[in-house]
């Protein structure tokens, strides 16, 4: 099961739905994915707690500026990887691209600045 699909799913269904509270289990990669969504403004808050030695995130999706398109590029078949000067730029530079580089998982404007390619993980607006 790829674990960033199910986590994009969950954050878009349930800002479909209305729902403000979603319960993701903990990884590394999900929970620094979910940091640049709240710095960018998509989530209010993303909480570390345990449960029963099991470790989760719970995610508070912000209702000012709530996800309304979430696409995962590079998936566990397909890999998607891309240069500095060729990172897509989702709506003209207003969407969000989200990219795995030497340097950690960073947005693709924060890559282009550092001349950072990398694998598209997912874009977001």
């Amino acid at each position: 099961m790829d674990q960033i699909a199910d986590l994009l799913i969950r954050i878009k269904n349930s800002a479909m739905v209305g729902k403000s509270e979603v319960v993701i289990s903990y990884s590394k990669i999900k929970k620094a994915i979910l940091d640049i969504l709240a710095r960018e403004g998509f989530l209010s808050k993303v909480e570390l707690f345990k449960e029963e030695e099991k470790e989760f995130l719970k995610v508070t999706i912000s209702k000012a500026k709530s996800p309304s398109h979430i696409k995962q590029i590079s998936k566990s078949g397909r890999r998607v990887y891309s240069k500095a000067k060729e990172l897509p730029r989702p709506l003209r530079g207003l969407g969000t691209v989200i990219v795995s580089t030497s340097q950690g998982v960073i947005t693709g404007r924060e890559a282009s600045k550092k001349g950072l390619g990398g694998e598209v993980i997912c874009e977001i607006w």
